[in-house]
């Protein structure tokens, strides 16, 4: 099960419908989960993301999407889908992550070097699941 715990709506219809579209696509591949918090401060957002975490008897890996976060190829980041059964994603809101998510990650990753909305963040990184498990079923929508 692949889990995406974010701050904020998608305010932006375009977007919006981007990600619906590589939801839709990724579907067919891999379970998936949008959860959906109230924009607030930083902290609490970070506790209500710990309290949303999937309870999955500890087997759940817990990813801090952050700006600080290790780089990691597309190809690579298939791998680490491909490891795990479960993965639970952290998308904090233009504020970014709270501490309590932080510290609660198993690990932090970073679609870019470069800032991006949390909006944007959230499309990249649902089409960069949807390339992973392409890369994994062997499908030709990634061509490296």
């Amino acid at each position: 099960m692949i889990s995406i715990i974010a701050v904020g709506k998608m305010k932006d219809k375009r977007l919006s419908q981007l990600a619906d579209d590589f939801l839709k696509r990724l579907r067919p591949l891999a379970p998936v989960k949008v959860v959906e918090l109230k924009d607030s401060k930083p902290e609490k957002e970070a506790q209500q993301m710990v309290a949303k975490l999937p309870s999955s008897g500890g087997n759940t890996l817990v990813v801090a999407m952050d700006e600080k976060g290790e780089d990691l190829s597309s190809e690579d980041f298939a791998k680490l889908l491909g490891k795990h059964g479960s993965i639970c994603l952290l998308i904090g809101s233009a504020d970014g992550l709270g501490s309590a998510a932080r510290t609660r990650a198993d690990r932090s990753l970073r679609l870019s070097s470069m800032t991006w909305t949390h909006e944007m963040a959230r499309v990249l990184l649902i089409e960069q699941i949807y390339r992973g498990f392409s890369i994994l079923k062997g499908r030709p929508y990634h061509r490296s």
